[in-house]
């Protein structure tokens, strides 16, 4: 992936995204440092020099990029300023990374979480700050589509949960299907909750 930053900065950016993409294939616990320093092609000082706790920091940093990344989909999906083409267009962006990756680039956030976030308080903090950042920006979409501002949060955790569960099936399964029902479910709520405010 390219990259603007400061030369110091692109390694480190370079690190996190080696990283991550290992997580998403192996799992935290089955990444090892020397996997990064083979991915990245960063020297191993750079590493330590960037990340000096060492692996946890280093996964702090890649649930952070993870988080980015999603917030980024997000703001794609909602350009069109219609609810059911934005649920679409996030869904169908998933759906690409899923196949594209033969189905083995998951969410690394929920593998953080599943796989190192009860023994480690920084890693389990990033991941409870990735999901809030989506569900608070997930809830601030919603509004803009005519979500009654009380219903968006409830609802945020929910399109978000069944995006989180849906990934983990679609990985299972090697079939993008479960996104597809989890998008039509979506749009079932949105436009429940959209209904319920016009009959105000």
């Amino acid at each position: 992936m390219a990259t603007s930053h400061p030369k110091g900065l692109a390694t480190r950016h370079r690190l996190a995204e080696s990283m991550l993409s290992l997580i998403q294939r192996q799992g935290y616990h089955g990444t090892g440092l020397n996997s990064v320093l083979e991915e990245s092609e960063v020297p191993k000082g750079s590493l330590y020099f960037h990340f000096p706790e060492g692996k946890a920091e280093l996964g702090v940093a890649a649930v952070q990029l993870a988080a980015g990344q999603f917030n980024d989909l997000l703001s794609q999906a909602v350009a069109t300023g219609k609810a059911e083409a934005a649920v679409d267009g996030l869904v169908s962006a998933l759906q690409d990374i899923l196949v594209s990756s033969d189905y083995q680039a998951g969410c690394p956030v929920s593998v953080v979480a599943l796989d190192a976030g009860a023994e480690n308080l920084e890693l389990r903090d990033a991941c409870r700050e990735a999901y809030k950042g989506w569900v608070t920006g997930v809830a601030a979409v919603l509004e803009n589509l005519d979500v009654e501002e009380s219903q968006a949060g409830a609802l945020a955790t929910s399109v978000v949960s069944m995006i989180e569960g849906a990934l983990i099936l679609c990985r299972t399964y090697q079939s993008i299907q479960p996104l597809d029902a989890a998008a039509a479910t979506i749009n079932l709520l949105l436009s429940a909750s959209q209904g319920a405010k016009e009959n105000r």
